[in-house]
């Protein structure tokens, strides 16, 4: 009898959890992607061009849709560019601080987004403090030099460029270095090398970052929210003025269906791609590869010069908002740096008083809620997919990446158009206004990574243990409490860091969603620095920025800085 209910509780709470997961992707995954449709395509139940026909008159639409193309190709072909050079320097050729010069270029994955745009505009901005030293030197120049198509691209390259420090590293290791020394005692110079050996290496590698920075090029939103000003607008801030526009949501809908189906495009093309060329890991090489001297006295020098001039253009924007922590408001507005007026009142302020400590505790709570969700979700949900191998687990499987697939703007602009008015299905709730519908955008738009990583996690798990217990009479719940889950909660409990790292600083969905009396980190930072409403918002500001890099900073070292946690990937 005590087996019996063993037993049935576990089962019984197991159909619970199905029945809560089906109704949360129909609801706020499914439905809101048909309202986009329905919404565009149809009017009074009926077929309708209109939307289109709005946008195909519309000149500010049309000009977004160029320059997001514009802006994609571009930085695709600029990252790739700094991209390899940043690796050739640090992996290839022996320069001076190699291992000083990596984590300098690396320093974006602390720093992304809304936190970097704002970083480069204290340096190149109206009042940056570059902007001022060239004041010096060309006082007729236009202080918004920096704004604009090219603050944008300069932007979005440097802070893109971390995926190949991150991915490119790895191919050397499958570069046998014998090759290069045949090439080298055949006459081969370096560039020879490099353009007929190490590229094509690279090239599996460098085709899906192109893939990935055309994504992100496309629809970019932090970069030309805040950079592009009034003549390089680009389509995911358009969609933005659209939908906060009731009359013009139709306009918004259209606009992000464009995006989805480039995404969409982009996704096969990177698929077809990878069965073109697959990527080989852990290939075995007879010789690992060598650094390679620079013999040219004069190249010697200007690689390093180069090098050392990256580094101080990756570091900058950092270091500034890091300095204008402690200086007054006064000082951060003018661009201004005096050493006699550091102060630690912009912390004291932030951290001592509750209303500007709110966004950090409101980031906080959205961020571990809805990772500690998403992750206890995706273990039940891996768990049904392992002991029901059928069509059904198959297609739930495929419609839990489909956030993965789309860009997550759309999903937030359907939760919108959604539920803007009453629906059954939430017990006839309008979502729109309340705290849960920021929530559930998160939930759903970190459902992909979390499921594929923790599914990953379960091919540790041994199947002999398993069966063990079940022949022993475990039962179903006991056997994964006992056996499975001890194997995958570290990397469980990684996924939940780097998923609450990335929600912590998000910007393009909370601008959508977000309660205005809770307002995250990422839209109070951008508000405080482009529409202060109090004198010192300027300085708030960046000590949230600080906040957030220190978090990066201690997640990314408790992910990746230790080796058996890298295992795990």
């Amino acid at each position: 009898m005590d087996q019996t209910k063993r037993f049935n509780l576990p089962r019984i709470l197991m159909y619970l959890v199905i029945a809560v997961i089906i109704w949360f992707i129909i609801s706020f995954l499914i439905i809101p992607n048909v309202q986009i449709l329905a919404t565009t395509l149809f009017k009074d139940g009926h077929f309708s061009t209109e939307a289109l026909n709005k946008i195909m008159n519309s000149g500010r639409a049309l000009e977004s849709i160029k320059n997001s193309f514009i802006l994609a190709i571009c930085l695709s072909i600029t990252a790739n560019i700094v991209g390899i050079t940043l690796v050739l320097l640090v992996d290839y050729f022996k320069i001076f601080g190699s291992k000083v010069l990596f984590i300098g270029y690396c320093s974006t994955l602390i720093f992304g987004g809304v936190i970097l745009a704002n970083g480069y505009q204290y340096v190149y901005g109206k009042s940056g403090i570059i902007t001022n030293l060239l004041l010096h030197f060309f006082p007729n120049m236009d202080v918004a030099w920096f704004e604009g198509f090219f603050g944008v691209l300069f932007t979005m390259t440097f802070a893109t460029t971390s995926l190949h420090m991150l991915l490119l590293r790895s191919a050397f290791k499958n570069i046998d270095y014998n090759t290069i020394q045949a090439a080298q005692n055949m006459g081969a110079g370096h560039f020879r090398i490099i353009t007929k050996i190490i590229l094509p290496a690279l090239n599996p590698y460098l085709i899906t970052l192109t893939i990935l920075l055309f994504q992100q090029g496309l629809g970019a939103m932090s970069a030309p929210l805040i950079l592009g000003g009034k003549d390089f607008q680009t389509i995911a801030p358009m969609i933005l003025n659209f939908t906060n526009n009731p009359n013009s949501r139709d306009l918004a809908a259209i606009l992000s269906i464009i995006l989805g189906i480039a995404q969409l495009l982009l996704l096969c093309f990177a698929l077809y791609m990878e069965r073109k060329s697959p990527i080989l890991t852990g290939s075995k090489v007879k010789q690992r590869f060598q650094k390679q001297e620079i013999a040219n006295p004069i190249n010697k020098v200007l690689l390093n010069v180069l090098a050392w001039v990256l580094f101080v253009i990756y570091l900058l924007p950092l270091l500034l908002v890091v300095l204008f922590t402690f200086l007054p408001t006064d000082n951060i507005t003018s661009g201004e740096i005096d050493l006699k007026a550091l102060t630690f009142d912009n912390y004291i302020e932030v951290f001592s008083e509750i209303s500007a400590l709110k966004p950090f505790l409101t980031s906080i709570v959205y961020s571990g809620l809805a990772s500690l969700i998403v992750v206890v979700f995706m273990i039940f949900i891996v768990q049904i997919i392992r002991k029901h191998n059928n069509i059904w687990s198959n297609a739930l499987e495929m419609v839990l990446y489909i956030p993965w697939m789309l860009p997550s703007i759309l999903f937030a602009l359907g939760l919108i158009l959604t539920y803007s008015t009453q629906k059954f299905w939430v017990a006839n709730q309008v979502l729109i206004g309340t705290t849960s519908l920021m929530l559930i955008a998160y939930i759903i738009i970190k459902i992909p990574f979390t499921l594929r990583i923790v599914k990953s996690s379960f091919s540790g798990v041994d199947n002999n243990l398993e069966n063990a217990a079940k022949n022993l009479g475990a039962s179903s719940w006991y056997t994964f409490k006992k056996v499975i889950l001890p194997v995958i909660i570290p990397v469980a409990a990684a996924v939940f860091a780097l998923n609450f790292n990335d929600l912590l600083q998000d910007f393009e969905v909370s601008l959508f969603l977000y309660h205005p009396f809770f307002e995250p980190l990422g839209v109070t930072i951008y508000n405080t620095s482009n529409s202060p409403q109090t004198a010192n918002a300027p300085a708030i500001s960046m000590v949230y920025s600080v906040a957030l890099m220190l978090i990066n900073t201690v997640v990314f070292y408790l992910v990746y800085g230790r080796a058996n946690k890298m295992d795990q990937f």
